[in-house]
């Protein structure tokens, strides 16, 4: 099967979509975000309801096209495709951004809890977290962009599939048993590199990410912060583009249910930063659906014909996060603060 929205011909969807995207993000931090603030619960749910409607939508607009553009597509015709064949697939390709979205929404919960812990070991203040955050999604779009680029050429050799699966397994594996370690940004040798390089401020200076002292340029904790959170990106990237890789091998699909999820994340993280403490389970089945995606690679799509069904991947990752979501509800308990002045 031929690539369905190969670059050549639609790298002016590329570029569109990116100067909407980047519209989105100046119109956030120059309208929305202007002036620094707390964001509360009640704004971080309007917007995280505002992404994800976008990304339905956009998966609606999507089925809409492909249902429209397949039938038509010479490479298609010439291959003999039947009109129901043409139709399932316009239904496939839009269930599989559906997939890939939420496949890369719940790997992205990984990544606040390491921005709980990075904003906590470097005392930022909530005032300014949205700021870190804003930038770290411009630098993670960029990595994104990068590793789907890589991983669309790697993926057309067969090895490179086994390789991608059986990390993706070794890695849901280890999530699953081996015990958490906690996240030292000091140890980390890119920022001992940049403290070495850099002068860093003993603490903030507001909003800014750099400012002069005697004519010396310095860093500030903010901006350490912002690197640290853009590393964890990269090494978070290793395991979800893979990951959307064994849903799709469709670029386009891969780019935009990427970048979709990653647009939410901050509005995500200021959702739930406050209970991530009840989540004791969801690591267990983010893993299993890395080993789940992992066997699709390596297993269950040659078993299956080439191409194991959509709607059960689907099925099986809802399945995953509800079960681990709602035991990790069930079986903790909201902490609790004593009143003022109690004894």
């Amino acid at each position: 099967m031929p690539t369905l929205f190969p670059f050549t011909d639609y790298w002016w969807f590329y570029v569109l979509f990116t100067l909407g995207v980047l519209a989105f993000l100046a119109l956030d931090l120059g309208v929305f975000h202007r002036e620094a603030h707390v964001v509360g619960f009640r704004e971080a749910l309007g917007w995280s309801v505002v992404w994800i409607t976008l990304a339905l939508a956009f998966c609606w607009g999507f089925w809409q096209y492909a249902h429209w553009r397949l039938p038509q597509d010479p490479r298609l015709i010439a291959a003999g495709l039947t009109a129901p064949q043409l139709a399932a697939l316009a239904d496939q390709t839009a269930l599989e951004f559906l997939t890939g979205f939420v496949v890369e929404k719940s790997l992205s919960v990984d990544n606040i809890f390491v921005f709980v812990v990075v904003f906590s070991y470097f005392a930022i203040p909530p005032v300014y977290q949205h700021r870190v955050l804003f930038y770290g999604i411009l630098g993670a779009l960029f990595f994104r962009i990068i590793f789907i680029a890589l991983g669309s050429a790697l993926m057309k050799w067969e090895w490179v599939i086994w390789v991608f699966g059986g990390f993706l397994i070794l890695t849901g594996l280890k999530i699953i048993l081996a015990p958490e370690k906690p996240i030292d940004p000091e140890r980390n040798p890119v920022i001992r590199l940049l403290r070495r390089m850099v002068p860093v401020t003993p603490t903030l200076e507001g909003e800014k990410f750099f400012l002069r002292r005697n004519g010396v340029l310095h860093a500030t904790p903010l901006f350490v912060a912002l690197v640290f959170i853009e590393l964890t990106d990269i090494v978070f990237a290793v395991d979800s583009v893979p990951a959307i890789f064994a849903i799709t091998k469709e670029p386009l699909i891969v780019f935009t249910s990427n970048v979709f999820a990653i647009l939410g994340l901050r509005a995500l993280f200021f959702l739930l930063a406050g209970v991530m403490h009840r989540f004791k389970f969801l690591k267990y089945g983010l893993g299993l659906i890395l080993v789940f995606v992992g066997l699709k690679m390596v297993w269950l799509n040659e078993a299956y014909g080439g191409k194991f069904p959509v709607t059960w991947s689907l099925a099986i990752i809802g399945g995953i996060l509800a079960v681990s979501i709602g035991a990790s509800l069930a079986l903790s308990r909201p902490r609790t603060t004593a009143a003022p002045g109690a004894s």
